[in-house]
């Protein structure tokens, strides 16, 4: 249980450290600003942003899920 426990901590880690950089090289810093930009994607390829939203989105639900699992694991494997 302590290897399961290892092994999803450093994978908590790496989508921690992932889900940062990815934060930090792809804002825009106006979130504040109330800016109107709507896009459409109507029956089209999707746009840079919307890929790493998309991808923002996965990693920090991905980065939920491994710390609830870690606090599940730290019950049984750290006594």
């Amino acid at each position: 249980m302590l290897v399961l426990y290892n092994i999803f901590l450093g994978l908590g880690l790496l989508a921690a450290v992932l889900f940062t950089l990815l934060v930090l090289l792809t804002g825009k810093g106006d979130a504040m600003s109330g800016g109107g930009n709507v896009r459409t994607t109507f029956k089209g390829k999707a746009s840079f942003d919307d890929q790493m939203s998309r991808a923002t989105f996965i990693l920090g639900v991905g980065f939920m899920v491994l710390m609830v699992a870690i606090d599940v694991l730290s019950r049984y494997a750290i006594k």
